[in-house]
């Protein structure tokens, strides 16, 4: 390409940029875009063994933490405690790696206890506010068949209501 032809190139873009405004956009084809109301697409749902198997995976990476991640940090703090009474520098900086480790470690376990304890009391709540609903929305249709009043045929009157004869 010759240096001319790459400054028209340069010169035509820029007046097509400073012409107007484009906004740029998400193709509509298959990502992002309305997808339409919650009644037509469904609701989230969440099964309590979906909660159970999150919960339970995290106590378990809590545990394998805990014995597995754990092994290095004595022996490198022995080596670092040899080195620095050696008079080595690196005993100082493999200490400070130990630490860090430990550090990073407890944010890690602290996170996966965290989300088991998460699901556990979510799996709770949940079914607590699930009751209630159903507890609730079962009161609402014994009051409403009480008052009910179109037993009868529409436009007669509830036969119920009649003085008997």
């Amino acid at each position: 390409m010759a240096w001319d032809e790459w400054e028209q190139l340069k010169a035509g873009a820029a007046d097509r940029q400073s012409t107007g405004m484009r906004l740029n956009q998400l193709d509509p084809g298959d990502g992002g875009g309305y997808v339409g109301l919650p009644g037509q697409t469904g609701d989230l749902k969440v099964a309590q063994g979906d909660l159970a198997k999150i919960g339970s995976q995290a106590h378990s990476l809590y545990d394998n933490l805990w014995s597995k991640a754990r092994v290095a940090t004595p022996s490198s703090d022995t080596a670092a405690g040899d080195l620095s009474g050696q008079g080595f520098a690196l005993g100082g900086g493999l200490k400070h790696v130990s630490n860090r480790w430990e550090e990073q470690l407890k944010s890690l376990m602290d996170a996966c206890a965290h989300i088991s304890n998460h699901m556990q009391v979510t799996k709770k709540v949940h079914t607590g506010d699930e009751n209630y609903i159903q507890r609730q929305m079962s009161s609402i249709d014994a009051l409403d068949a009480g008052f009910d009043e179109r037993v009868g045929e529409p436009g007669k009157k509830n036969p119920a209501y009649e003085p008997k004869k």
